[in-house]
């Protein structure tokens, strides 16, 4: 008998997290996360422990890549509409641009195993709750530089932000790009 193949663990969750956003948790099953990772099921199990263990790795991952890629639009220069108008429409554009529609992982995982799986939930949790302090962020600098009411409760302001995008996401695998930008436009017409 052989040696199993070597792998590169950051690789195989980079590919299971791919295969988790496609068909869910439940509808990932291990034999469909060793064909997308190219890795035999047992060494799967042996690197990472379960399919669960594997699925909060890939829900790690998307959160941390989903963190810098927010950060990275709203700190581009323009004002706070300009950046998060770009923001909700390069999310908006990549769900319905790619082969699949199938949302946000984060909220996919909420409506899937949010308030069942605690570990999932919490993992959402840090999600959303990042992407809003981020939004926030963005807000207070638009009232620094005078492009935002100094009297909007950006709190607030970031909730229904984050509430938008969450709609998106979801509606994204329903509904066309106009509508959607409609929903953009609406959303940030309150500031």
């Amino acid at each position: 008998m052989g040696r199993p193949k070597e792998f590169e663990p950051d690789a195989a969750v980079a590919q299971a997290m791919e295969a988790f956003w496609t068909g869910g948790y439940a509808g990932t099953s291990p034999a469909d996360l060793a064909e997308a990772t190219g890795v035999g099921k047992g060494s799967l199990y042996h690197a990472f422990g379960s399919k669960r263990e594997l699925f909060g790795k890939a829900l790690d991952l998307y959160g941390a890549a989903g963190s810098e890629l927010t950060e990275a639009y709203l700190h581009e220069p323009g004002t706070a509409k300009e950046r998060i108008r770009a923001y909700l429409a390069f999310l908006v554009d990549t769900d319905l641009d790619g082969p699949v529609r199938r949302g946000c992982l984060a909220a996919n995982t909420a409506l899937e195993l949010g308030g069942r799986d605690p570990e999932a939930t919490a993992s959402v949790r840090r999600m959303t709750d990042r992407t809003i302090e981020l939004l926030a962020e963005r807000l207070r600098r638009g009232q620094r530089d005078g492009d935002v009411d100094r009297d909007l409760d950006v709190v607030a302001q970031a909730h229904l932000l984050m509430n938008t995008i969450v709609g998106l996401r979801v509606m994204a695998r329903t509904h066309e790009g106009p509508v959607l930008h409609r929903i953009i436009d609406t959303a940030l017409a309150g500031f």
